[in-house]
């Protein structure tokens, strides 16, 4: 087959992260946004979180005001954030589990555990015309509960292949591939992200049915040192080169 490539999502979140701990207007992640998108972001992620501790609802406004790319909104599977999703249409939804003291999302949501309580989500979404993704980790039985529930596409969680080392990384990497290889034959787009840098993106861009990576705290911490633009054309260089290899 051809070697698609890959999009990249870029992630906003921690620009209004470092805006809120001071309150006020700056950083402006609708800003932090529109230069990802001149920079090459093919799409941009926010999740509007119940706690609201860094994307604010006015964001997901402008966001969706002045965007000319894709918004993927990440949310949690309660009726208000599907109020919020069906009212402002993003192009995508991407569900994710979300816990109150968590610092980041700790792992996939548990598609096969919550199915009954999911279904209707799903359902209300791609009703509302909005293609709707489930972030779960690289598991048979998620992978397949995510296609019988009606999902278009799923986004496969990265955190452990990103943490490991050596053979452990391998292994995970085997997993990813093979996680990715089924979700293609079950005819369901796979996206994938957390954790992902510049040290572990180019050998995950080397599995062919990925189409996208979604990628945030990385790229805004590198943009403290050496600017947004760059660290997302470094990105995206990498993932190329990556998907170059996977031809080879």
């Amino acid at each position: 087959m051809a070697q698609n490539k890959i999009r990249l999502g870029v992630n906003i979140d921690h620009v209004a992260t470092i805006r809120n701990a001071r309150g006020g207007i700056h950083p402006d992640p609708v800003k932090a946004a529109l230069i990802a998108v001149e920079a090459g972001a093919d799409g941009i992620t926010a999740h509007l979180r119940e706690d609201r501790r860094h994307i604010s609802d006015r964001d997901i406004d402008m966001l969706m005001a002045k965007l000319e790319v894709p918004l993927n909104l990440e949310m949690a599977a309660t009726d208000e954030m599907l109020a919020i999703a069906v009212k402002h249409k993003p192009a995508s939804a991407c569900i994710v589990p979300e816990k109150r003291q968590e610092l980041t999302t700790e792992g996939g949501l548990d598609v096969v555990g919550g199915y009954d309580h999911l279904a209707p989500f799903v359902e209300q979404l791609r009703t509302a015309d909005i293609s709707v993704s489930l972030f779960i980790d690289p598991d048979e039985a998620q992978i397949m509960a995510s296609k019988k529930i009606g999902a278009d596409k799923v986004e496969l969680h990265t955190g452990l292949y990103a943490e490991h080392t050596g053979a452990a990384r391998a292994a995970e990497l085997d997993r990813l591939r093979r996680c990715a290889a089924l979700c293609e034959s079950l005819a369901l787009e796979v996206h994938a992200g957390h954790g992902l840098n510049y040290d572990t993106i180019e050998d995950i861009s080397t599995i062919t049915p990925f189409t996208e990576f979604n990628i945030g705290h990385f790229l805004i911490g590198e943009a403290i040192f050496i600017g947004l633009p760059r660290s997302i054309a470094e990105m995206k260089r990498l993932m190329d080169q990556g998907r170059a290899r996977a031809g080879q």
